[in-house]
């Protein structure tokens, strides 16, 4: 049974962990800390770049020979395979760790053993302490290798009757700036964030990061099939990086220099899945949803929707879109039902967190 060192330690982890979101992909966020054989903290460390060393790493060398008989808590399985950084299961293991508490087990084939060589080794180790917190934490990640495609989190914001616009297509500014601060975190967080043609069209987003401090800006995404977006765009300038996602035949010699990805058209469309694949061949491992109501529908469509995150204003319009279309939703035995993990208030407004039922 865990006990209360323990858990504060593993929540530490946690903590730790979480520094990692939006610089570690196409790895894992992970967090670790060590006690000394007598239950004092020595050492602590995150993941905190893709090829750089990993959580167990930076504790192991902040603890020194303190390590030698504690124990680690670590917010994923030590990993058991040579990458571009040696297997965190033997460094454990030569630093002299008496025991191993981790979170959650790694289900990458690749590197998933560590907890047996550990084992093996004479260490002790127990798994599943705060598993679910560790999960949610690292959702993006886990969603990418138990599905192979990115993990997709839809943003909206909307009146209190759903509209995200006025009837005459304005809708700047539906919600508070403190909800569009909380959105730039939101983007901070994740690898990619995309928008399709009629968001293009209409408000001419820039979708990078701003207000924070250090942040790794996202691959920014337009979802144009026809190429349609002027060379004069926001999302074109040298702020992020940016790959417009368009027709195999579309006409793109008015974008030269603009990274193009050319994919095959499903009934004049592009196809959710066929996206998200190349996006993971690509190293993407979480995309963040801004555009409007027909891209949302068209991921709700497909199943494509891992979270919901929606930014609720305190008016109403009465006219105007709302905030999905076109979803394939027939009737009120199809609705997409969803668990809402969280509800608070981001200054006037509502922030709702929720995935969909079964997820």
């Amino acid at each position: 049974m865990a006990t209360p060192a323990d858990i504060t330690a593993m929540r530490r982890a946690l903590e730790l962990a979480a520094r990692g979101l939006g610089s570690t992909s196409p790895n894992p966020v992970v967090g670790c800390v060590i006690l000394d054989a007598s239950g004092h903290q020595v050492g602590e460390g995150w993941h905190q770049r893709a090829g750089g060393p990993h959580a167990e790493i930076h504790a192991l060398r902040a603890a020194g020979v303190l390590a030698r008989g504690g124990t680690a808590y670590v917010t994923l399985e030590p990993c058991n395979h040579t990458g571009r950084t040696g297997p965190c299961a033997q460094a454990l293991i030569e630093a002299g760790i008496s025991r191993v508490v981790y979170a959650v087990g790694d289900p990458n084939p690749q590197a998933t053993g560590g907890a047996d060589t550990l084992a093996a080794a004479g260490v002790e180790v127990s798994k599943g302490l705060l598993e679910d917190e560790a999960e949610a934490g690292n959702i993006a990640w886990l969603t990418s290798v138990r599905l192979g495609r990115p993990h997709v989190t839809w943003k909206y914001a909307a009146t209190l009757d759903g509209r995200i616009a006025a009837a005459d297509g304005t809708s700047r500014w539906i919600t508070s700036a403190e909800s569009r601060a909380d959105v730039h975190r939101l983007r901070a967080e994740t690898d990619a964030v995309l928008v399709g043609g009629g968001t293009l069209r209409q408000d001419d987003p820039h979708l990078a990061v701003r207000g924070i401090e250090g942040a790794t800006q996202p691959l920014r995404i337009a979802l144009d099939t026809h190429a349609s977006i002027l060379p004069t765009a926001r999302i074109l300038d040298d702020a992020a990086p940016t790959l417009l996602v368009v027709g195999e035949d579309a006409d793109t010699r008015h974008l030269p220099g603009a990274e193009l990805l050319r994919l095959p058209l499903r009934d004049g469309r592009i196809g959710v899945h066929d996206l998200l694949d190349r996006l993971h061949a690509r190293g993407v491992r979480s995309v963040l949803l801004e555009g409007g109501p027909t891209l949302a529908g068209a991921f709700v469509r497909g199943g494509a929707v891992d979270r919901v995150i929606g930014y609720l204003a305190p008016a109403f319009l009465g006219e105007g879109p709302t905030a999905l279309a076109d979803a394939g939703i027939k009737n009120i035995s199809g609705a997409l039902r969803l668990d809402i993990s969280e509800a608070v208030r981001i200054g006037p407004d509502l922030r709702i967190t929720a995935t969909p039922k079964g997820a």
